[in-house]
């Protein structure tokens, strides 16, 4: 799907025409282009003279594929978007083109980030002034993303936290599970946050910024800065939980391994002197005593009482 954007007289956006033609596309702001059919891909690969970047190629992660300028000056940058998919935190990763006047994106899925900036840019005046304002606050909303996302594994940190300290009745393998997720969104955070960084760095060192526009990039970066030691704390009480969990785990393991060592000691002096009266050799001269049954069971039970009393006495029980 291919979208285009302008701006009306009070610099808003508004969407463009519903045929495209070369004229259109190439008087556009912004082309969007959402997992695009052939033809779509034809008419602005026509219209630029070079080849859009297939999904192989908007994944790669050297530095040198992510974020490059091409022979006629436009940049190229590669940026990864934290969104949920299934249910699921997942990255994906947009392909912005920075030609001219104009901003292409590309991307497999719909974003709720794209979809937030075109409801802001039609009220708000000048938020998408040009293609560089229309990336910047596409960075911009993604940071604020992040940032809200990193609130919410934090918040279900404490959450995990009171299961694992406090709670004694739940299951630790619940817990263990709730961590892994908080670390698989904190890790998603991070490598976004990252990217993030290193898009904007790319930007102004090429992108020939208006004052304005390097100083909101530095600002986006300052924010950045601010929000990696958050995420490395985060990193670092999941750890901690996770430790924790476990070794609640292995001492709930040990102390069931303890009961049934403290059982097999107490039984196992009766077993033997049941094992030695259960023997049927001829010549035992208990055999023919009246009371040497009753002598046998009350040796039993003397000597199952006996290491009882003695792991009692050590506090082993």
């Amino acid at each position: 799907m291919l979208n285009t954007y302008d701006l009306n007289e009070e610099q808003c956006l508004i969407s463009g025409h519903e045929e495209h033609t070369a004229e259109s596309l190439a008087g556009a702001l912004w082309l969007d282009l959402i997992d695009p059919d052939d033809e779509d891909r034809r008419l602005v690969e026509v219209m630029h003279r070079q080849i859009l970047p297939d999904t192989e190629d908007v994944e790669e992660i050297e530095a040198s594929a992510r974020s490059y300028q091409d022979e006629k000056g436009g940049l190229h940058i590669h940026s990864m978007f934290l969104h949920t998919v299934e249910d699921r935190p997942r990255n994906t990763t947009v392909a912005f083109t920075l030609t001219g006047h104009q901003l292409i994106t590309l991307r497999e899925r719909e974003i709720p980030a794209f979809r937030l900036l075109r409801m802001r840019a039609k009220r708000q005046r000048g938020l998408a002034q040009d293609a560089i304002a229309i990336l910047l606050a596409l960075f911009e909303i993604k940071i604020n993303d992040l940032a809200d996302t990193l609130e919410e594994v934090y918040t279900g940190l404490e959450r995990t936290s009171n299961l694992v300290l406090e709670e004694t009745s739940t299951g630790m393998e619940d817990a263990i599970d709730e961590l892994a997720q908080h670390e698989d969104t904190n890790g998603k955070v991070r490598l976004c946050l990252m990217d993030t960084q290193r898009a904007l760095t790319f930007l102004l060192r090429h992108g020939r910024l208006s004052q304005d526009h390097a100083e909101s990039a530095r600002e986006l970066l300052r924010d950045i800065e601010s929000l990696l030691p958050h995420n490395s704390f985060v990193f670092d009480k999941i750890n901690f939980l996770m430790d924790a969990a476990q070794g609640f785990i292995n001492i709930e393991q040990n102390q069931i391994i303890k009961i049934f060592s403290i059982a097999a000691g107490i039984f196992l002096p009766p077993t033997l002197v049941a094992s030695a009266y259960g023997m049927n050799f001829r010549y035992m001269p208990e055999l023919n005593w009246v009371l040497g049954y009753p002598m046998a069971i009350g040796l039993m039970l003397l000597s199952g009482v006996a290491p009882y009393w003695y792991f009692r006495r050590k506090g082993w029980l």
